[in-house]
């Protein structure tokens, strides 16, 4: 914990707001982020400030995603999907990333660039109803819903999938409005085509000057 205090005073800035003070909560973020990354990303700085929102949320997403049956390939799917709806390039990057881990590099930069060829119908209507959710959520139509109904979900799991897509938006929203800027490393350690694709949003900074 001193190491993280002594560390993070001297870091660039993460974002629009000051660090908080590092308690206990706030180390334990900070920790988690060093022992699974190498660094404390910008926005678990942003959500340092809060830490009972950020785990209220990770709640909601979890069981979300569990209510929903996704897996990983889906869910990093839908959060692409989503980030790149609504031009978020700290969350195109780090879940670009991860699908192309899933499905390879060529699939995650067409699903970044808003082109779907390579997914399979079922993978096709999912991510289209991401992107309207993201998009334009009053525009949804019944038939929308039938689609979903269509692959064999209950409406029980519609609900949950639709409640994961909302919830990673809010993430989203508030690490863009904030001013939270996409880590370096993250960037450096995307697939070249997950960064070629991802040319809008807010361009990377370093986490710390390590």
């Amino acid at each position: 914990m001193n190491h993280l205090i002594q560390i993070l005073p001297e870091a660039g800035p993460a974002s629009f707001l000051d660090d908080p003070e590092v308690d206990e909560q706030v180390a334990r973020l900070y920790t988690s982020d060093v022992s699974g990354q190498g660094y404390v990303a910008h926005l678990t700085r942003v959500w340092a400030n809060s830490p009972e929102a950020l785990g209220a949320l990770s709640y909601i997403l979890k069981n979300a995603a569990i209510a929903a049956g996704l897996d990983d390939r889906t869910r990093a799917l839908l959060v692409t999907a989503c980030a790149a709806t609504i031009g978020d390039s700290y969350c195109s990057l780090a879940y670009g990333s991860r699908l192309a881990r899933e499905a390879g590099d060529d699939v995650a930069a067409a699903v970044l660039l808003d082109q779907d060829s390579a997914l399979s119908p079922p993978e096709r209507t999912l991510v289209r109803w991401a992107r309207r959710v993201s998009r334009d959520p009053s525009g949804t139509t019944t038939a929308d819903v039938d689609q979903l109904r269509a692959l064999g979900y209950s409406d029980r799991q519609i609900f949950a999938i639709t409640l994961f897509i909302a919830m990673r938006l809010a993430f989203s929203t508030v690490n863009d409005a904030l001013g939270a800027t996409p880590d370096i490393e993250l960037t450096e350690r995307a697939p070249a085509a997950v960064r070629s694709a991802v040319t809008y949003g807010r361009p990377s900074q370093p986490a710390d000057p390590r």
